[in-house]
């Protein structure tokens, strides 16, 4: 998927739990570690922002584009 989520490298600068940060943007942690394992077809808004909030960053810090392999072969 050409999208990365980095939501764990924030976790680890921030020296903080998955559970943690469930708690503090008020989602379960099943649904944190799907979106934290890039397995979400969508994110919304407000779980963004509260990402961004309890984590002191931005959303380019959690999200980035990578390109996709397209070697024919």
């Amino acid at each position: 998927m050409p999208i990365v989520v980095d939501i764990d490298v924030m976790l680890a600068k921030r020296k903080m739990s998955v559970g943690e940060l469930a708690d503090r943007i008020g989602i379960t942690p099943a649904n944190l570690a799907v979106l934290k394992n890039g397995r979400a077809k969508a994110v919304r808004f407000t779980t963004l922002t509260a990402l961004c909030e309890v984590l002191e960053c931005q959303p380019g810090d959690l999200l980035r584009w990578e390109a996709e392999d397209t070697a024919d072969g």
